[in-house]
């Protein structure tokens, strides 16, 4: 009888986690399209792979997006994230900045963390130097899958946050929902201080 109880009351926390979990996936999904680029401090572009001092096209893409709304006088400055992922000589923050560099963007407009091995760690560091330097509000570049989570951990350090995804295609394929759905479980676990 006791262990009927016990596996109900497993089966009820299991299908309630799934559930958060699917609905926080669906509205990521939603900010995801959103690009709610507006007049901020700084533009901030999250890292991606680089190969041997040049962008990943993901890294590339995201750069291109963040260029375009300097560009369009969005923020005076770009911050770039990102530490080494395994690479002995570059970081993707770095990889961002000179791409920048040579893409017209003023050294002195552009801010670079490259330290950081993951979001939590990213958005954490970023944050600290926004504060350093006065900075408040920034736009956030990155895939769309990854803006809701990036923009929750940013608004926890206190900032005014806008999300601005990549262009992209337009996808509802698997693949795009499993991202959604591990950018839930990585929401999730953040909000019960497991960082990732």
């Amino acid at each position: 009888m006791m262990w009927k109880a016990v596996r109900a009351a497993a089966l009820f926390l299991v299908l309630v986690v799934l559930g958060l979990v699917l609905r926080t996936a669906i509205h990521i999904h939603r900010v995801g399209t959103r690009d709610e680029a507006r007049p901020a401090d700084v533009i901030m572009i999250l890292g991606a792979a680089e190969y041997r001092g040049r962008p990943s096209p993901v890294l590339k893409a995201r750069l291109d997006h963040g260029l375009e709304l300097f560009l369009g006088k969005k923020a005076p400055r770009i911050l770039t994230t990102g530490g080494a992922g395994g690479d002995p000589v570059f970081t993707e923050g770095e990889v961002g900045r000179d791409y920048l560099i040579r893409h017209g963007v003023p050294s002195e407009a552009i801010i670079v963390e490259s330290e950081a091995d993951s979001t939590a760690y990213s958005t954490a560091a970023a944050a600290e130097i926004m504060r350093r330097m006065g900075l408040r509000s920034c736009i956030v570049v990155s895939d769309g899958y990854h803006i809701f989570r990036t923009k929750k951990m940013l608004e926890a350090q206190g900032l005014k946050v806008y999300g601005s995804p990549r262009p992209t295609s337009a996808r509802t394929d698997l693949r795009e929902w499993w991202l959604c759905v591990r950018q839930s479980v990585g929401y999730w676990l953040w909000n019960i201080g497991i960082r990732i």
